[in-house]
């Protein structure tokens, strides 16, 4: 996209700075094969960000069944050396010949728990994401820096742990970088725009109700779906999809630094956390982050009601399921005194539910 239309979305959308900012810099190509921003801009013109599933029949226990884990399935694997952004812990290893994953792991580590809970969440819904499989993880090799639960000769158990798969696609990228933003959202192609809007609103809307804080640029990404014949004919894909990449900071509260003990699997802050700013405008609650591109959100009401429609459809062993997988009663709180229920998080869960069901948002 020009540098145009980026400013031009950060005026209309009065998102933080540190998005105008962003994007001041370009990344090296690597040798890579980048899309022209115009070819990426009308990608996004016609991005699907939804895809039609049964969610009556979502097993959220499984999840995604293509290279999916059984929960608390005990997974051994080769220790990679790998660098990755962000301070979370994580690290790569090989289950087997050309299977690397990435592995999140620790049990204070909140983007276990909300990882696992909001990616299957967002595709039990029909949207899109790189599910999070809860496992224990047996690692050969890994440096002691690493800190395992148990460590004996050669190996490194890890008891909370989950593995990372990407979804199925081909990731799109410009010069300007892999992901996009959420103001890019708005970039509808005309003969698409009623449908996309309903969509994308309702995937905004659905942020706000995981209270996703940190959504800068690099957490989304653009895939080629379906069909296609190489790289270089990825600027005529068929079927262009936004998806969110990371999701860590969630079931909490959003806030300006992104921090953890506030964003991530905090019962306390989520719950007290209202969907709506201003329910008479559907304006949505959602902070701002110093890194983000989402905040306060404008909903329509086809998108509400799109979304109320899909969230009425999860039944109480969904929820119960749901907050079991993502083991949310094992994370520690308060200084690692107490535990919260899964009952807690599923009548939070309902409450948020009821709050975006109760209203008419202005078409």
């Amino acid at each position: 996209m020009s540098t145009v239309l980026r400013v031009c979305a950060t005026a209309l959308f009065a998102v933080p700075l540190a998005f105008m900012c962003a994007h001041a810099q370009e990344h090296a190509s690597g040798g890579k094969e980048f899309l022209k921003s115009a070819q990426r801009l009308a990608l996004i013109r016609r991005a699907e960000v939804w895809q039609p599933i049964d969610v009556v029949a979502a097993d959220m226990k499984r999840g995604p069944k293509k290279g999916g884990f059984a929960p608390d399935e005990t997974v051994t694997c080769e220790y990679v050396k790998e660098a990755f952004t962000g301070a979370t812990p994580k690290f790569a290893c090989e289950i087997g010949k050309d299977d690397k994953v990435k592995v999140r792991f620790g049990v204070d580590n909140g983007e276990v728990y909300a990882g696992v809970a909001t990616t299957r969440l967002l595709w039990a819904l029909g949207f899109g994401s790189d599910p999070l499989y809860p496992v224990h993880i047996v690692c050969r090799g890994c440096p002691k820096e690493l800190h395992g639960d148990v460590t004996t000769a050669g190996e490194m158990r890890f008891d909370v742990a989950a593995i990372e798969r990407k979804m199925p696609g081909v990731e799109i990228e410009s010069a300007e970088g892999p992901g996009w933003d959420w103001p890019e959202l708005a970039f509808l192609d005309p003969a698409l725009g009623a449908t996309q809007r309903m969509h994308r609103d309702a995937l905004t809307l659905l942020a706000v109700l995981l209270q996703h804080s940190d959504n800068k640029t690099n957490q989304q990404r653009l895939l080629c779906l379906g069909e296609h014949t190489g790289k270089h004919e990825l600027a005529k894909c068929a079927e262009p999809f936004m998806m969110i990449h990371d999701v860590g900071q969630t079931f909490g509260r959003a806030n300006l630094f992104n921090r953890s003990s506030v964003g991530s699997v905090n019962l306390q802050m989520w719950t007290h956390t209202a969907i709506w700013k201003d329910p008479k405008r559907c304006i949505g609650n959602l902070a701002t982050a110093q890194t983000g591109s989402l905040s306060d959100p404008t909903i329509n009401e086809a998108g509400r009601k799109f979304l109320a429609d899909l969230l009425t459809k999860l039944s109480d062993t969904q929820l119960h399921d749901l907050f079991t997988v993502a083991r949310f009663a094992d994370k520690p709180v308060n200084g690692g005194t107490g535990r919260t229920t899964v009952e807690a998080w599923v009548d939070a869960f309902k409450h948020k539910r009821d709050e975006i069901a109760s209203v008419t948002c202005p078409s």
